[in-house]
Formats: structure tokens, sequence, C-alpha cells
């Protein structure tokens, strides 16, 4: 017997407080104009007071109620953040207590915006162990508390916001194909909150950096390279053609690079779906923030068997690609 999970449920959680362009211009020299024909952005959710754990859990609320489950069944939850309320516990542990899932083992993956792929990558292949029956895979993040505010080139580009699936054992796996990457040698073009060694016995004083830096040409040029190749990678796996692929679920980091993704690959942009425009770049939690989104205007059905791709892209350096059907 194939042993596997199917996406059971899907959902989302933004914070309240929605900030414009037009708010962030007040702050800073900043426009309307110069974010929008940029990025592609024109607001973005920032927190007021909730951490990245208190988004994941009300995230984490709304997928068991679309799974019409409870939290004690759970037997895993993962959480892929760059942005966690601490160094321990991990930001999953906290999601735990939050809604009692107090049958699940808890952990956290830290690979940027990439996260939710790999996290996703490591639930999919733990279930097919046959030996859970619903695990949670959750992406948050609340960038507003990593980004300098003073910088316009980083601030005006993030949000906050998070957003899962429920993975539940089946027979019919819906995994179809997947290729995951990373290069440290190239980790300088993403850094955020760095801690140096620090104690009384260390041999020199090392300078700490408190806020998120981006080389932004750097990222843009690994990514025209990078992603067109992973979802050919992806796709020649999976003996896939753009015929098979109901949406490509790109990271949402910049609507004018996911033009250029889709034109050197000689795709339609209406296979691309996006949000950016109202949700900024929210890191690991934009791929299934988009997911949950289209699946509430049913764009995408659950239990169709539609192949959805979702590519993810970010600091490490990393990125990849995963297929899923939705059973």
């Amino acid at each position: 017997m194939e042993l596997g999970s199917k996406i059971s449920a899907t959902g989302h959680y933004l914070p309240e407080q929605v900030i414009t362009n037009d708010d962030l211009s007040k702050i800073m020299d900043t426009s309307d104009e110069w974010i929008s024909k940029r990025t592609g952005i024109r607001s973005r959710h920032i927190s007021k007071d909730e951490n990245t754990s208190d988004l994941a859990s009300e995230a984490a609320r709304r997928i068991l109620q679309n799974g019409k489950i409870t939290a004690e069944q759970l037997d895993f939850i993962i959480v892929a953040t760059m942005t966690p309320d601490a160094l321990s516990p991990s930001t999953a542990c906290l999601v735990q207590e939050q809604i009692g899932a107090v049958n699940a083992f808890c952990f956290d993956v830290n690979a940027a915006c990439s996260g939710f792929v790999y996290a996703l990558s490591t639930g999919l292949h733990m279930m097919q162990s046959g030996l859970y029956q619903y695990g949670m895979i959750i992406g948050a993040e609340t960038m507003s508390k990593a980004v300098n505010w003073e910088d316009r080139s980083t601030a005006v580009l993030f949000g906050d916001g998070a957003g899962g699936v429920l993975l539940e054992r089946t027979e019919d796996d819906c995994f179809v194909s997947e290729a995951i990457h990373s290069d440290g040698g190239r980790h300088m073009a993403l850094v955020a909150n760095t801690m140096k060694v620090k104690n009384p016995y260390g041999s020199t004083a090392q300078e700490e950096q408190a806020f998120l830096t981006m080389d932004g040409r750097a990222i843009f040029d690994f990514a025209i390279r990078s992603v067109p190749s992973v979802i050919r990678e992806v796709m020649e796996k999976g003996n896939l053609s753009e015929g098979d692929l109901k949406k490509i679920l790109a990271h949402q980091a910049n609507v004018r690079l996911l033009e250029a993704i889709s034109k050197k690959l000689k795709m339609p942009f209406s296979l691309f779906a996006t949000n950016i425009a109202e949700t900024g770049n929210t890191s690991a939690a934009s791929i299934p923030i988009l997911l949950d989104q289209l699946v509430q205007t049913k764009e995408i059905q659950l239990g169709t068997k539609e192949k959805v791709l979702m590519t993810g892209f970010g600091g490490g350096l990393t990125w990849g690609a995963i297929v899923v059907s939705l059973n």
C-alpha cells in the first residue's frame, strides 16, 4: 500500500493594520509611485503588537476550522520562519501552546523566503512514513521587526502575516516532484539580525547587525537565473508540461521579478498567481497566504487533483520548488 498525504485544508491570517505606500511617504523619503512602479506593492499588513507565534496561531486556528479537526488530533506542527519570537523555544512550540495541540511534536525551519517549500517538503515526506495522521505546516513572519524603518530600500518591501496547510494521511499521495537547493557561498546577499560571539573569554568584540540588509541587485540576478531553472527542473522530474499546471505560486518578492521569470520561461503571466500588491513580501508566509486566498476564491479547489507548483527563493541563499496534486 502506498502511503502519503493530501492537503485537506488551508488557512491564513493577516494583521488588521494596513500601511499604504502613502503612509510610508509620511515617515521616509518615498512615494506610492516610486514603490509601486518598482515592486508592484501598494500596501502591506503590519502588526501592532502580535508576534510571529500569534500570527501563526491564528492561521492555525483557521486551518483547523477549515479542516474540521481538533488541535488534539495534530501529530506535528512545523513552522517556517526567519523572524521567530525567540531563539528558544521554537515558534512551533508556542503555537502548540496557544492552540492546545498537546499531542503534537513541534519544530521550526529557517530557510528565509524558501521556508514554506522546505517545510512542506519535510512534512510531506514525514507523512509518507505512515506514522502520522495529521500534520500542520505554517509559514509565518513578522518582518516589520526585522527591517530598518529608516532604510527605504528594504522597509517598503515587507509585510507581516501567516498561512499554512493541513496534511492528512491518505493512500493517494499528493506529492508529485520537488527540487531544493542552497548556496551558502552567497549568504551575504541577504542577512538579518546577526549574533556575534560575545563572552568574557572571547578574543575580540564583534559588531552585531541589528536589521535586515539586502543586496537587491544580487538577489534579483540570483532569482532571475535560479527560479526559472528550478521550475524547469521540478517539471521535468514530474514529467509535466505547462498545461498540467493549474497555477504557479511563487514567493511574492517583486511583481516585476515575477514578470521577468514568466518571460524567461515563456509561460503566460496569468499562470502566476499574485497578491503582493496588498501584502508586500511576507517571506516564508507568502506562498501559503496566497494558496489559501486562491482556495477561498475557488480559483483553485482542493479535491480536484489540479496540480499546483510552489517555488520559493531567498536568504541562504536558498531556492526550491515543489509540485502537489490537490487530491
